[in-house]
């Protein structure tokens, strides 16, 4: 029992409301993420908004760590649950990762994410998208969905700064995600959002200003990410040409800490950094230590004695 800890949302030391807390809450036990490569593309990607897709992107549509496109869901499914079952029991949520994955047909999508549902112990979906790809069959479907299986539609933001948008080719407007946003919600529809530290351009205040904004949008979970450079993309050509400098550790602890008090305390936040293939990862190398970075948040958050939510009602 803790005693030390004055964050309502934690059981450990964490003074933010972490995924595996939320899990545990919720199903009773540990719930692990497996992530999958439906094989689709991306409306920025294509032509269909733009092309190149966003400047960060990976050939892998942010999906490094996701399953081989070329085997069946089922197949991807059971190579990470086989590297897993030996040390880790529990129950699993199918990740729809890699690229824009409502950029399809529903009669796709259904055969896609209900073969991922009939696995052995799934327990829901998390679906990775975009604001600008959620048509309105897209969107019907997944009400019908989300009365059947827990589900979160997991929306690439970034920042809400439209100028920032622009310069790294995201393609569509900070109102266009709280469209999406609103019309996720109104059917129901657990929406979480991604924000990226260390964007071009950005300063400090910028990406507080971007916590602040979304933290009044009554989001289920937020993930924040450090900006990878990553060998390939049209980022790492600005960042070798000294277009803009990378984040330091201190720096993106301190960003992250300061977003945290902003955020409202039931807010899941997923994840406070993230990872970066190490074979083409330009930098920061720094955040190749994950866990080093975690841990310089927690110690962080009790040095200041804050704690997710503090400053909440400022927003």
């Amino acid at each position: 029992m803790k005693t030390d800890n004055p964050f309502k949302y934690s059981d450990t030391n964490k003074r933010y409301h972490t995924l595996t807390y939320y899990n545990k809450q919720k199903f009773g036990c540990k719930v692990f993420k497996i992530s999958l490569n439906g094989g689709f593309t991306c409306p920025n990607i294509d032509g269909t908004v733009g092309k190149g897709g966003c400047t960060y992107c990976s050939g892998y549509g942010s999906g490094d760590f996701a399953g081989n496109p070329q085997k069946s869901i089922t197949e991807q499914f059971n190579d990470v649950k086989l590297m897993m079952e030996n040390k880790w029991q529990g129950k699993y949520i199918a990740y729809f990762q890699a690229f824009t994955n409502t950029y399809a047909p529903v009669k796709v999508l259904k055969q896609k994410y209900e073969e991922a549902l009939a696995q052995e112990n799934v327990v829901g979906l998390a679906i990775a998208t975009r604001a600008d790809a959620l048509s309105e069959d897209v969107l019907n479907y997944l009400e019908e969905l989300s009365q059947k299986t827990y589900l979160v539609v997991e929306l690439g933001l970034q920042t809400i700064y439209d100028e920032t948008g622009i310069r790294i080719n995201r393609g569509h407007t900070y109102m266009q995600f709280e469209n999406a946003v609103k019309e996720l919600q109104r059917r129901g529809i657990n929406v979480s959002a991604h924000i990226i530290n260390g964007l071009p351009g950005e300063s400090h205040e910028m990406m507080v200003e971007t916590a602040k904004k979304i933290a009044t949008l009554g989001l289920h979970g937020v993930k924040i990410h450090l900006l990878h450079v990553i060998e390939g993309t049209k980022m790492a050509e600005q960042y070798k040409n000294g277009e803009f400098e990378l984040m330091s550790r201190e720096d993106y602890v301190n960003t992250v800490c300061d977003q945290l008090e902003y955020f409202p305390p039931e807010l899941v936040i997923e994840r406070v950094t993230g990872d970066g293939a190490k074979e083409t990862l330009i930098g920061p190398m720094w955040s190749l230590k994950k866990l080093v970075v975690i841990n310089e948040i927690d110690k962080e958050m009790a040095r200041r004695n804050s704690y997710q939510g503090i400053k909440y009602n400022e927003t």
